[in-house]
């Protein structure tokens, strides 16, 4: 482990300085084998520690999951002692075994309850190694009748998955056909490429046998072989044998063994570790790609960020001039494509913003309000008439005066200043927006942002007070001369012959706004309260179930109605409008009016205002007050029934009246937002650019105008660092990229000698390769010892006669096939 240590150290320490989880996800190792195969000998050499229980028979009773971790301290903890620390790994021994007898008793019971261990050391990487319990088939002691199946099912639960490497252990004093290590591994791992065979006990072989053959990958072949090692006995564990001690002897049995020591460099605990280094580094380079591709993406995020952070120096005196005439260039440039609007990618796909709103203000909302502030009707014509007999006084008028019709309009433009005034208050929130909104750059900088918002917004207020003042003016002048000589002023003579005092223009049928709104006023079950695709055009309001417009649903028609606002309900979050007609007649159907809303009040004022173009105007609070009776109602009626000749001069002024404010209203809706423009907006758009920075310098000391706001300062810190510690990982990615080798997975190999002998061999003193025959008694005991075959002339000397074969994996060759209508030959023992 000791090569891999530094690369995933370095791969860590970039990722952590990132901020970002390092998934390599290590591969676990787990062990399984029969009992007292040397599983637990096998896990301690990755560790270089005594600390796994050991005895003869079935030690191991639950599993362990071993986390090994990275640290600068060596100390072990236990999940069941969460904070206690042990520094003896005689302890963490001792505490195993305490902790299997709370769960399993003392007499030979298992458990599938797994026991935590962590392992704090310098010399390890961040594993997981599984310690198993040994597969065995006869219970002993307080073992369950089904101790096969319930290791087996405690097995399978940790060797299914697909990060885990299996290390199949089998001792070479047994039959390695018998081997439930290699059955079970072969289940899981049917390709082969997480299995390893691990060979013990080499040392403990019957003289003059080995398990070369086994070893060669000759006999039972494993898609990435055997490798076979030589553990402590029971002997040198007592007696306190260092595990680097124990290495070296098991070095020098391979070399100085006969049928091992040509392949001495393959085999032993440092090349099984070897071996498991190179699978793990397998793995870290399998999931580099991944890691590389993650991490660039995220340096072309932080790029974009830390651009003006590549080359920032607190210290340096011209960078915080440069930081402020940068942000104020920034600034004028903003506000002056929020107003003027912009083609950039910048642009706001979201909402109407800056400019946008503003000409909603002019064209929209400023025409409804004007209209909103109309005179009534039967008010106007009741304060004509009260205007010309007093003008008559005593005396009985022959000609209609021009001094009511100025009197009435002077009143009628009065009203206008309302509207007027309301739309420069409407403007001026509205810049407060986009200030605020293009002041957010600067953000890093507290002081400099608050002093630019005052600076600006001070300017705009003496601005809006000029620009209200220049409106009251504009009223003033209209209230200052009535020019009746104007080409649009109908005058006396056409007044008199006009029949129709409520004429509007006529824009034809043609189609004014289209959109989704809901009828709130009908039932479920007729229809109400979802939303229809209405059509308004100047002459009706039609619905239709959606924007294909195929199906309609109805079509309303416009003459004589009127709006009016509605207040939404207690749980509704939509903005209610209804359409109605004055004279109480039905508008749709058996309904007095038609509610409609929008899900926003915007929505609802655009739609007013659309409304407002096809000639269906508010509803106004004075329309009630002329059903109150009363002396003046009654003297109106009188005079208009009485007097005929009054009721001519009044349809006069009337009509006068109605072609003046024309004009009136046409000359407000076009100059007011003119006035706004020019002496607001405009305005303040060339002070940001002629005077905010001239006026920032007065205001006070640029140094503390400049000074980084503790969260600004933390952020441009955090991002430079995630920055460079990115580039440092994808460096030290591509370093391991060139400091390691993969190494291909072996091609697969025949192996369907695992199904073949998937059952116990019938004779345990029989080779493997002859598991399948019995040895015929007479050839056993009247026949020589033959020369090993020509295909192993290395092999030893055979035993001398007489003397029974030992029970050795891999010895002997292959019975020749039988030849058609004769015996097979004899089979010979070596």
């Amino acid at each position: 482990m000791e090569g891999l240590i530094p690369i995933v150290n370095r791969l860590q320490d970039a990722f952590s300085q990132l901020g970002v989880s390092m998934s390599l996800d290590l591969p676990q190792i787990a062990v399984i084998g029969g009992q007292s195969a040397g599983k637990s000998s096998v896990l301690e050499n990755f560790v270089g520690r005594d600390f796994l229980p050991r005895g003869s028979g079935i030690v191991t009773r639950r599993p362990l999951v071993l986390q090994l971790i990275q640290s600068t301290m060596e100390y072990g903890e236990f999940l069941h002692c969460r904070g206690k620390k042990f520094t003896n790994f005689e302890e963490i021994r001792k505490e195993i075994e305490d902790e299997t007898d709370r769960t399993t008793g003392s007499n030979k019971g298992i458990s599938p309850v797994p026991i935590n261990l962590r392992v704090y050391s310098p010399h390890v990487l961040n594993l997981t190694l599984i310690d198993l319990p040994g597969m065995t088939k006869v219970p002993v002691g307080d073992q369950p009748a089904d101790i096969e199946q319930q290791i087996r099912d405690m097995l399978l639960t940790f060797i299914k998955r697909e990060n885990c490497l299996i290390l199949a252990v089998t001792s070479a004093n047994q039959d390695l056909a018998t081997s439930d290590a290699l059955k079970l591994a072969k289940e899981v791992d049917p390709e082969g490429l997480r299995t390893i065979g691990v060979i013990t006990k080499l040392d403990l072989m019957d003289e003059g046998t080995d398990a070369r053959e086994i070893l060669e990958n000759k006999l039972l072949p494993l898609r990435r072989g055997y490798i076979g090692v030589v553990n402590r006995s029971q002997r040198d564990i007592e007696g306190r044998k260092d595990i680097k001690v124990a290495l070296d002897s098991e070095r020098k049995f391979f070399i100085s063994h006969p049928g091992y020591r040509h392949m001495a460099d393959r085999m032993g605990t440092p090349y099984l570790q070897r071996v498991l280094n190179q699978q793990l580094t397998n793995h870290i380079r399998d999931t580099l790609p991944a890691l590389r591709d993650k991490l660039q993406k995220q340096l072309l995020q932080l790029d974009k960020e830390v651009e003006e952070y590549k080359n920032f120096r607190p210290d340096d005196p011209t960078r915080k001039t440069k930081a402020m005439l940068q942000m104020i260039q920034q600034l004028q440039t903003d506000f002056e494509r929020s107003i003027e609007g912009s083609g950039s990618a910048a642009v706001n796909t979201s909402e109407l913003s800056g400019g946008a709103r503003i000409n909603r203000l002019f064209h929209e909302r400023f025409p409804f309000e004007i209209v909103k502030m109309e005179f009534d009707e039967k008010e106007l014509r009741r304060e004509i008439a009260f205007a010309i007999r007093n003008i008559h006084g005593i005396r009985v008028g022959l000609f209609t005066p021009d001094m009511a019709f100025e009197a009435i309009v002077k009143k009628q433009i009065q009203k206008l200043r309302e509207p007027s005034i309301k739309c420069v208050d409407l403007v001026i929130n509205e810049m407060g927006n986009v200030v605020r909104r293009c002041t957010q750059k600067m953000a890093r900088y507290p002081r400099l942002r608050e002093e630019c918002e005052r600076i600006i917004m001070s300017h705009v207020r003496e601005r809006e007070q000029k620009t209200k003042d220049q409106i009251m003016m504009l009223c003033d002048v209209e209230l200052a001369y009535m020019n009746t000589n104007h080409e649009d002023f109908i005058g006396f003579s056409n007044a008199q012959q006009s029949a129709d005092n409520t004429q509007k223009r006529k824009l034809g049928n043609q189609v004014i706004r289209k959109g989704y709104m809901c009828i709130h006023n009908l039932g479920i079950m007729k229809g109400g309260s979802r939303d229809y695709w209405f059509v308004l055009t100047s002459e009706s309001l039609s619905w239709f179930k959606d924007e294909e417009e195929k199906d309609k649903k109805y079509m309303l028609s416009l003459d004589g109605l009127k709006i009016k606002d509605m207040e939404s309900g207690f749980m509704s979050r939509r903005h209610l409008f209804a359409i109605f007609n004055p004279d109480q007649r039905n508008v749709y159907k058996d309904y007095k009016q038609l509610e409609l809303s929008c899900e926003s009040q915007e929505d609802v004022d655009s739609w007013k205002a659309s409304f407002l173009r096809a000639g269906v105007y508010p509803e106004r609070s004075s329309d009630t007050s002329t059903s109150n009776g009363g002396e003046d109602g009654g003297s109106d009626a009188g005079v208009s029934s009485l007097d005929p000749q009054l009721e001519r001069q009044v349809e006069t002024i009337r009509n006068l009246v109605d072609s003046y404010m024309k004009i009136v209203t046409k000359t407000y809706r076009d100059l007011v937002p003119k006035i706004v423009m020019h002496l607001m907006i405009n305005e303040s758009k060339d002070f940001i650019y002629g005077e905010l920075l001239a006026q920032l310098y007065a205001a006070g000391d640029q140094n503390q105008m400049m000074e980084e706001s503790p969260e600004e300062e933390r952020k441009r810190e955090e991002m430079l660092r995630m920055y460079h510690a990115c580039k440092e990982a994808l460096s030290i990615i591509g370093d391991v990229s060139m400091q390691t080798s993969y190494q291909p997975a072996p091609p697969p190999i025949k192996d369907d000698w695992q199904f073949r002998n998937s059952a116990p061999s019938p004779t345990p003193m029989a080779s493997n390769s002859m598991a399948s025959k019995p040895l015929p008694p007479s050839n056993v005991s009247n026949s020589r010892p033959m020369p090993p075959p020509a295909s192993n002339p290395s092999r030893g000397a055979p035993p001398p006669p007489g003397r029974p074969a030992p029970n050795v994996p891999g010895r002997g060759a292959a019975p020749p096939p039988v030849r058609p209508g004769g015996l097979p030959p004899p089979l010979i023992p070596t």
